[in-house]
């Protein structure tokens, strides 16, 4: 099964890609949903955090007050990693049990859907990595438009992420969602012809035999790293669509 891990950044379109790419048939692993289900209440990530954070950042019907824990970790550095290292993990492990549920089901492939895919590490154990990309004066305008803010408040925004531009360098298959809706769902038919392509007819076998599906990621995953690991990444998205 080929694992696909799907990023961008802020009002590049990633949304909308993932839920193109969702309607094609293709399972969706959405992490932002999961980031909600590993602190809903009774679970041990959300009792972690009270543990830390105290009674004050639960509401009254038990559940994370994300508004009050949110300005609590805004101007703390500390705390904000320590909000991390509860909820990533978390997040990581339910990702991970989804991807074997896939698998189990005898699926072809996935996505996995990670805003923070980049810079969190995660791409390094995806089968392969789709950008979704639009140029920095389109994704600032769509941005201002989408959230009613000013230049200069989106250009802060985008400034506390990594570059949508620094991301295509991990990227495998880049979609330019820079122009019509119509053209993206080119630049979609083109990517699913990429990952039929990519997934070939050794999935079977893959699923009918364990051991043969085991060795063949470890060895994917060894070489893919490998070749990311390299310093000539190309940056030009029209080149890797």
């Amino acid at each position: 099964m080929l694992v696909v891990g799907l990023t961008g950044g802020i009002a590049t379109g990633k949304s909308t890609v993932s839920a193109l790419l969702s309607t094609s048939g293709i399972p969706v692993i959405d992490a932002d949903v999961l980031a909600r289900e590993v602190v809903a209440p009774g679970t041990h990530a959300l009792s972690k955090i009270v543990g830390y954070f105290g009674p004050h950042v639960i509401l009254p019907d038990g559940s994370l007050d994300r508004k009050k824990l949110g300005s609590i970790i805004f101007n703390d550095e500390t705390k904000r990693k320590k909000l991390n290292s509860i909820v990533h993990p978390a997040v990581t492990r339910a990702i991970m049990l989804n991807i074997l549920r896939c698998w189990i089901r005898g699926e072809r492939m996935c996505i996995v859907d990670v805003p923070l895919l980049i810079e969190g590490g995660l791409w390094k154990w995806m089968g392969c990595v789709v950008v979704v990309y639009c140029s920095p004066a389109i994704q600032l305008r769509r941005l201002m438009d989408r959230d009613q803010c000013t230049s200069a408040e989106a250009e802060a925004r985008l400034g506390s992420q990594l570059p949508i531009t620094s991301k295509i360098a991990y990227a495998d298959i880049v979609i330019d969602n820079s122009g019509s809706p119509s053209e993206l769902e080119d630049q979609i038919r083109l990517c699913l012809k990429r990952l039929d392509h990519a997934v070939g007819r050794t999935w079977v076998v893959s699923w009918l035999f364990p051991p043969f599906g085991l060795l063949s990621v470890a060895w994917t995953l060894l070489v893919r790293m490998a070749l990311r690991a390299r310093p000539t990444r190309g940056v030009n998205p029209g080149n890797r669509n």
